[in-house]
Parts: C-alpha cells; structure tokens; sequence
C-alpha cells in the first residue's frame, strides 16, 4: 500500500469519560470498521453512565491548531461532528472545515445528554441551521433534535418525513430522522436522499436502558464506511446493523444508561422498505 493509503476519518467531538460516548464511542467504532480515526477534541466532559457532571470547552485557538496539524499530514477521507458546546465552537468548526477538505461530513447534531444535561447551548442552534448544515453530507438528528432544527413537532412518522423536507432545505444533502424515541415494536429511521427519493430502515426495539452513544455510534460508523469508499446508500445501511447489533448483543457497564457494545457483529435484523 502506498503512503497515507489508509482510509481515515476524523471525529470532531466532545471527549466522554466514561467512553460510551462522544468521541471515545466515535473512535472505537470507527476502529470497528477497519477505519483509522483521529480526533479533534471541542470539549471535555466529567462523565459517567449516570450523566454529566462538568463539561469545559476547550479554546477556539486550540481547536485550530487541532485542524492545522492534522490537515499537514492526513489523508482524511470523511469526518463527523459531535457535541459542539455553543455558538463560538460551532463558527470556529465551520471556519476550519471550510479551509481543509477532510471529505464528506456527517453531522450528527448532539444536544442533550441521556441523563439530560444539556450539550449545545441554545444561541446555536441557528448557528447549525444556517453555517454547519449548508457544508454536511449527511444529518443525522433523533426525533427530539429533529424537532429543534425543524422548529416543529413530530408524533407520527408523517411527521419525520416532514421534518427531513425542512432540514434538508438548510443545505444538507441527505438527511436521517432516526425514530427510537418512538414507540412501536420496530425502530425505524427515516432516510431522506438528495434526490428527493426515500426509505424507512427498520429493525426490532430491543428494551434496554444500555443505549448511551448510540448516535454517536451511528453516525461514526456512516463517516468510517465513506472513508473507506462505500457508497452511500450502502455506508447507511451498515450504520444502522452496527448500532442494532451493538444493542442487541449488549453489555453490562456502570449502573445507569450503559454504553453499547462496539465490538458487537452487524444485525441481520434490519430491513429496508421504499416510501
């Protein structure tokens, strides 16, 4: 293999403790899936199972050299964000994926925390909206953060599909409602393409309270497969039998909302229906 061959993909992200999460469960999976990750840290946080305890961003100018050094050197080929902590971060993040080309980017648009502590400030949102969407590939929010960037409320899948039709006029290529915090005995995603074409990805809910950086999960595995080449369609898929598989073959750590498995294999479980 020639030089900087290897497929690589970088997370932009918070750092969780605890490892379930942010861009310990980013890294991980990306190593999952025969990916070489690297890491461009936004925040830290003091973080367990149980919540967030203190969270300290780390300075713009940092985050900077952060991009520089690793741009001197890399061949990225796709990169995810994750919590990016407030206005100032997510305009310093926008200003350096604007000067470097690390690939296609997924935006997996982090807002609160499973125990509930909040991971974006409020005056970002618009920052999002108008300044991160417009350069990502791909979106991918759950339903309360689909809410919040379509300014809207979903209760019915109808719904979700007309919230993707309003992210998606932010600039975004494709856009992905994942639909877990519905109720139902199947989870479905709804995934909204470019080209205005859709599809419902489904899987069976599994009752667990071991579903800390499940998006996190997903998102990473999407960017680590875009790195490596797979097409699109297809890096979606794989995404969405990683984090099924990583629930459903789930494991015990800590006493509240435990991580997933990242070593878990890919479900069989998922299907694909056309809208």
């Amino acid at each position: 293999m020639e030089m900087n061959e290897t497929p690589q993909v970088v997370t932009i992200a918070g750092s969780d403790s605890g490892g379930g999460a942010g861009m310990q469960a980013d890294l991980k999976t990306f190593q999952a899936r025969h990916a070489f990750g690297m890491n461009i840290v936004i925040a830290l946080t003091a973080q367990n199972t149980l919540g967030v305890q203190e969270s300290y961003p780390i300075p713009p100018a940092f985050i900077d050299a952060q991009f520089a050094s690793l741009a001197a050197d890399f061949q990225i080929r796709a990169a995810k964000t994750g919590m990016l902590a407030d206005r100032e971060h997510v305009a310093c993040v926008v200003k350096n994926l604007q000067a470097v080309d690390f690939g296609p980017l997924v935006v997996d648009p982090v807002m609160i925390a499973k125990g509930g502590h909040p991971l974006l400030e409020a005056d970002a949102i618009t920052s999002i909206r108008t300044e991160l969407l417009p350069l990502a590939t791909i979106v991918t929010p759950n339903i309360p953060e689909a809410e919040v960037l379509a300014d809207c409320e979903i209760h019915t899948e109808a719904d979700m599909m007309k919230a993707a039709k309003m992210i998606q006029q932010f600039g975004v290529k494709h856009v992905i409602i994942k639909g877990g915090h519905q109720v139902g005995e199947q989870a479905r995603d709804y995934v909204l393409f470019a080209s205005g074409e859709s599809k419902w990805l489904s899987g069976p809910r599994i009752e667990t309270q071991n579903t800390h950086g499940t998006g996190d999960t997903f998102s990473a595995c999407i960017a680590a497969e875009l790195a490596k080449g797979t097409p699109l369609e297809e890096a979606i898929l794989i995404g969405k039998q990683f984090i099924q598989g990583a629930i459903e073959q789930g494991i015990a750590v800590g006493h509240g909302h435990g991580p997933t498995n990242h070593w878990a294999t890919l479900s069989e479980s998922i299907k694909e229906s056309k809208v």
